[in-house]
């Protein structure tokens, strides 16, 4: 998977938010093999809140800012009948808002970069056609995805209340 990149200056440094992003994308593609599909690209903003408050408004009517935002450019089956071989494909856009994601960091008592990891993999997962929010059993499919990627990168079970299957 291609990666392009934009970080605000606004964000920490360290970490590595690049090097970070290729290690996220790279255990998911484990764990969820159409994305290990070299012909897909996905671009990653990590922006401040006043950035994807405006992102939030103008594409899902939302008047406030989130954590992460996916922008899917490609139908699941799409995903899923896309060979090795040809052009390169754009999987979609996602954005990460710097404030939100400290804020909830603090609360859950973990490290910006551990939360930002799991934000990477929760918005790669959305544009791979995931969605936790159509059932209960989706959202558990998800989150059992999330866990087994998170913890190739030895980050702990971020729901908390989840044994690793």
């Amino acid at each position: 998977m291609e990666l392009e990149i934009d970080i605000a200056a606004s964000w920490p440094s360290p970490p590595d938010w690049e090097e970070l992003t290729a290690l996220a994308a790279a255990a998911l593609s484990q764990t969820v093999p159409e994305l290990a599909n070299p012909r897909l690209s996905v671009s990653i903003l990590f922006a401040d809140d006043a950035e994807v408050h405006a992102l939030n408004a103008e594409w899902r009517g939302k008047d406030k800012p989130t954590n992460v935002l996916s922008f899917p450019m490609l139908e699941r089956e799409e995903l899923l009948a896309l060979g090795p071989d040809g052009p390169p494909e754009l999987l979609g856009d996602i954005a990460l808002a710097l404030e939100t994601c400290t804020r909830e960091a603090v609360d859950k008592g973990i490290g910006l970069e551990h939360h930002a990891t799991h934000l990477i993999v929760h918005g790669l997962l959305h544009l791979a056609g995931y969605d936790h929010e159509t059932s209960p059993e989706d959202a558990r499919a998800m989150e059992r995805l999330e866990i087994k990627a998170l913890a190739l990168l030895a980050i702990a079970d971020p729901y908390g209340d989840h044994d690793e299957q």
